[in-house]
């Protein structure tokens, strides 16, 4: 249980959780991680029967870090402090871990909100949205990613390598499951309104969640975006390559081409950045997905210089072309807008792929080691 100024409730808590393992003959103990509380929360958690570690570094993540840590169980079951969840239940979470699960969540939203437990915001809002873009990431959907009541194994924990300190610790302990594969269940649960004042700041702490999927994330925060763009651009580019095109009422000139060329460095550029996250993300977290299985058995730095260096070389002739035709022509006013844009994106999109294949295989050679 993270604890930070909770004397109100963490004594009931610890007395609930230890009368509900004596009761199902569990075997176990109360960790209280005492996150700097100012009040008497610690006293209370001991002479309750709980054992009281300290966790300096402030934070939900990093209070349930030193907990953790401290603790000498098999499993795992994790509950805050505040009154809001039900300890009886303990036995139940247990139950779901003997019976082969890594990571079970206690579900509010398939149990029952108690009224005045949760704000509208966030169980309208907040939780469903960002529960819902977890989902969407990570490649399985859950109802309820930030439930403060979950178990898991401690094999499942020492694979994770939890590192968040915040808030969204929550959501990176789900993420971490799902990318290592790990059985994930979920139990319904009853949430109760809390005692004392919410430690949440809704906006602050949502922003943190969004944060963390994102930057674990480089699929929809790069390669997505990326290969979309390079589409958009390069069909763009290669539609007004001839002169305006015109669809219904609507004409579209070379003025349009300056977007397309744009789109498609962007999005190269993108495509790079992503790929090279992979790969660290690998080396980090020692995890792998088909984007770093594609790159295992198609990329090679040499594959990637002679795709780089046949699009330079064809952006090169393009402008040989233009410069030649303006000789020829006595160094006249020239209008080769639409080639030149061609040739000019080509040159910039093969340098990017150049520089990039030597950057991702410097970190994919890294990560390998």
């Amino acid at each position: 249980m993270p604890c930070l100024n909770e004397e109100a409730t963490v004594g009931a808590c610890v007395r609930q959780a230890l009368a509900a393992m004596a009761r199902s003959g569990l075997s176990g103990e109360v960790v209280v991680a005492d996150n700097g509380s100012t009040d008497a929360s610690a006293e209370f958690a001991a002479a309750a029967g709980a054992r009281v570690v300290a966790a300096p570094a402030r934070g939900y993540g990093a209070a349930y870090s030193a907990g953790l840590a401290a603790a000498r169980g098999r499993y795992l079951v994790l509950g805050d402090a505040d009154g809001t969840y039900d300890f009886d239940r303990v036995p139940d979470f247990v139950l779901k871990l003997r019976e082969g699960d890594d990571l079970v969540l206690g579900s509010r939203f398939a149990g029952r909100i108690l009224p005045g437990a949760m704000p509208w915001l966030h169980r309208y809002v907040g939780n469903p949205v960002l529960t819902g873009i977890l989902g969407v990431f990570f490649g399985r959907r859950v109802s309820d990613a930030h439930c403060g009541m979950r178990a898991l194994t401690r094999e499942a924990y020492d694979r994770m390598r939890l590192r968040t300190t915040g808030m969204e610790f929550a959501s990176e302990m789900v993420a971490m499951a799902l990318r290592h594969q790990l059985r994930v269940a979920e139990i319904p649960i009853v949430y109760r309104p809390r005692a004392g004042e919410s430690k949440l700041r809704s906006f602050r702490d949502g922003w943190r969640h969004l944060r963390f999927m994102l930057l674990l994330s480089p699929t929809p925060l790069f390669l997505l975006p990326g290969f979309a763009a390079i589409l958009l651009g390069t069909v763009a580019l290669f539609a007004l390559l001839p002169g305006p095109l015109r669809l219904g009422g609507w004409t579209f000139d070379f003025h349009f081409m300056f977007v397309a060329s744009a789109l498609a460095i962007l999005g190269t550029q993108l495509v790079v950045l992503g790929l090279a996250a992979k790969t660290h993300a690998r080396m980090e977290l020692r995890v792998g997905d088909r984007w770093l299985a594609f790159l295992d058995r198609w990329f090679t730095l040499e594959r990637g210089l002679l795709v780089g260096l046949a699009l330079l070389a064809a952006g090169l002739g393009i402008n040989v072309m233009i410069l030649v035709d303006w000789l020829g022509a006595g160094r006249a006013a020239l209008f080769a807008v639409r080639p030149a844009l061609l040739g000019l994106t080509l040159l910039v999109v093969g340098a990017q792929l150049v520089f990039g294949s030597f950057f991702i295989s410097v970190v994919r050679d890294d990560a390998r080691s």
